[in-house]
């Protein structure tokens, strides 16, 4: 049995061939033509899944399908994708006439999160939390081995919680968010502002201009005992381990996941993750600890998470 995995990005559209295992068999992809509309990029993902597998095979489960933006997973409708410029496309139903198999969506976040929970660095663990730490904070949430959607699919939006009342302006239009905090945008911002406080750091002749700043920028310079650096890596780290302890006090997962460009910092940043929040007790003496653990699927996990919305419907 296998299932082909669709992951649906802003420029382009990645798809696999995905065994039991999470092992992808086969992949292809092709340009997301936003300005083609709705009803060609569904054409095109159609005639992409019909290049990996033949329809009648008795051995091809389903299609799993991670997109951006606001999904009702239960009718198969997009409701809001912005970078697609999609509102209210019935993505499952106009893909099902191209490819007669069963078909599921969710939003990208929730497939990665399952994806590694299922396949990846989370598959000894039921109960997880995912965040993934890019341009934004996005999330997914896998409680007793299930992707928990929320009410309407419209929950798990981790990076909007708000940590700072009034603080930072976030993308979402509201203050102090988390992912206002710990993106790897608020990481830029704040080497930047640390940048400009401090000619002497050792960060100008890692990044000489400021358009050369990137999230590995303080990191770098950090481990070499910049003094600017180290404030900025601090901060990051507070904001994010605040965030996780407050996801542990909530749900109790046994592992929080990491992905994300910014976890190419692998073990310095989860172990002055690990410090902080052991340094805290997890929230509450006595409490379970979780572990802290950087994802390991990387791009291929909006694929293997597509994939497993099927396989989940089928245990």
């Amino acid at each position: 049995m296998y299932c082909i995995g669709v992951d649906i990005g802003g420029m382009s559209i990645k798809a696999g061939v995905v065994d039991t295992h999470g092992n992808i068999l086969k992949k292809g992809r092709v340009v997301t033509d936003v300005d083609g509309g709705a009803r060609k990029i569904i054409a095109d993902i159609g005639e992409l899944v019909l290049s990996l597998a033949d329809p009648e095979d008795k051995d091809f489960a389903g299609i799993g399908i991670g997109c951006p933006g606001a999904i009702s997973s239960a009718t198969g409708v997009v409701d809001h994708a912005f970078n697609l410029n999609w509102h209210n496309v019935a993505l499952a139903k106009e893909l099902a006439r191209i490819v007669d198999k069963p078909i599921k969506i969710s939003n990208d976040a929730n497939v990665a999160a399952l994806g590694e929970t299922m396949f990846g660095i989370g598959k000894q663990y039921k109960d997880t939390i995912f965040i993934t730490l890019g341009t934004g904070v996005g999330g997914g949430i896998i409680i007793d081995g299930k992707l928990y959607e929320g009410g309407e699919s419209k929950g798990a939006e981790l990076g909007h919680m708000v940590l700072v009342v009034d603080g930072e302006p976030c993308t979402c239009g509201r203050k102090g968010c988390m992912e206002a905090y710990c993106s790897a945008s608020a990481l830029i911002r704040e080497t930047k502002k640390a940048m400009e406080a401090d000619k002497n750091s050792s960060m100008w002749k890692f990044s000489p201009t400021l358009d050369d700043v990137d999230g590995r920028t303080a990191f770098e310079c950090s481990k070499s005992g910049d003094v600017a650096a180290n404030a900025v890596v601090d901060y990051f780290v507070k904001y994010l381990g605040e965030g996780m302890l407050n996801f542990a006090n909530i749900f109790r997962p046994q592992a929080i996941i990491l992905g994300g460009g910014v976890c190419a910092q692998g073990d310095y940043l989860i172990g002055k993750l690990k410090r902080y929040c052991a340094d805290r007790n997890y929230g509450f003496a006595g409490t379970p600890e979780f572990d802290i653990l950087t994802a390991e699927l990387g791009n291929d996990a909006g694929i293997i998470g597509a994939a497993g919305l099927i396989y989940a419907e089928r245990k």
